[in-house]
């Protein structure tokens, strides 16, 4: 359902009546949203495949390293995640057969999630519809893709992400 005028526009004409920084409410509602809109298109690629975004970016996370598996701990780092939504992440997959749980040759306190062949093939398959798709950002430009990208680094940087 689409409203006859801008909600985003309308709290911030609202706000400003009463409060102050108005553009940094503005901006941050419109963040808000277009995270919502997009993990929405995203959840909703990946719904065929058995999968949510956070499931796909573990997946494709384990793909990338080295070996296909990390210690949950590692995983959680690096998807900046609790543990606890690892733990709950990797044992859905475990569950899908797309991830495998196995101790850790070294440490036995550590257990390893491992991609499993069918985990490999998934990862393809839903990275190529996500691709087809530009990732839900289709109506943005390279050039504006690389400008959100630029905006939101010192907001990440500032958050201690790297």
């Amino acid at each position: 359902m689409s409203l006859p005028f801008d909600p985003i526009d309308e709290a911030a004409r609202q706000w400003e009546a009463r409060w102050e920084g108005v553009t940094a409410m503005h901006a941050v509602t419109s963040l808000m949203r277009a995270q919502q809109i997009v993990l929405s298109r995203l959840d909703g690629l990946l719904r065929p495949h058995g999968l949510t975004f956070a499931r796909y970016e573990a997946l494709v996370l384990l793909v990338f390293s080295s070996r296909g598996s990390l210690p949950l701990g590692k995983m959680g780092e690096r998807l900046q995640v609790h543990p606890t939504s690892v733990t709950s992440i990797v044992r859905r997959l475990e569950v899908a057969g797309l991830v495998a749980r196995r101790p850790h040759p070294e440490d036995g306190r550590t257990v390893l999630a491992e991609i499993t062949d069918a985990g490999r093939q998934l990862v393809v398959a839903a990275t190529d519809d996500l691709v087809s798709a530009d990732f839900g950002l289709g109506v943005l430009s390279r050039d504006q893709l690389r400008e959100v990208s630029a905006l939101l680094r010192p907001v990440r940087e500032d958050a201690g992400d790297f």
